[in-house]
């Protein structure tokens, strides 16, 4: 019980950072009216769905990380985890190329107002640039998760989302003059961060020899 405490607890803490630290985000964003915050909130649970394949192929991957290190194949174990970014970024190329070229017509089909249009295709124009890069970091936080080292992704987050995103969006939508551009900027670069970070810690390979 206290092994599967320990690997639970960062599963939690992953959770409650992200969680929590969009709390502070929609409060940045209500500063901008009630429109950004329909325009901002219909896109951000259009690429909810998007992700779902993503959190998919991350789910996959960690349960052959821990699978293959169970079996002591930590070199098979890391071939793994590597085939699912591959084909999450794929994947999200297709969405990104969606998101750019018939942004108004997704965030339409949800409302009809202008202003609600401008900022929903505003903010699924600026992340989904980002798209491909996510997909990286989506993948390996879950694998290290599979290989027990739950932590190191709670680290992560939190560095990610409270210590950058929040300060920037703060800075970027009211000090920077981007307005409610700025909050998607600070999404991008913080999700864009957290991939990069995920991807250096995975190569160093000390998850290879996590003891649950």
């Amino acid at each position: 019980m206290r092994r599967l405490m320990r690997v639970s607890v960062g599963g939690v803490g992953q959770f409650l950072i992200v969680t929590s630290s969009w709390v502070f985000m929609m409060r940045i964003l209500t500063s901008f009216g009630t429109q950004a915050v329909a325009g901002f909130t219909i896109a951000l649970r259009l690429m909810h769905v998007v992700f779902l394949p993503a959190w998919g192929l991350g789910n996959a991957a960690a349960t052959l990380v821990g699978q293959n290190l169970g079996a002591h194949k930590p070199e098979r174990a890391r071939r793994s985890a590597w085939q699912a970014p591959r084909a999450n970024v794929c994947f999200m190329l297709i969405v990104t190329i969606a998101f750019m070229i018939v942004p108004e017509l997704l965030i339409s089909a949800f409302s009809s107002e202008p202003g609600v249009i401008a900022f929903g295709v505003q903010c699924l124009q600026i992340i989904g640039v980002g798209l491909p890069v996510f997909a990286i970091g989506m993948v390996l936080t879950q694998a290290l998760n599979g290989a027990g080292d739950t932590m190191t992704p709670t680290a992560l987050n939190f560095v990610c989302f409270w210590l950058v995103q929040i300060p920037l969006a703060a800075w970027l939508s009211h000090q920077a003059g981007l307005d409610a551009a700025g909050i998607a900027w600070a999404i991008m670069l913080s999700e864009a961060l957290l991939s990069g970070l995920a991807v250096l810690v995975f190569r160093r390979g000390r998850w290879q020899k996590q003891q649950v």
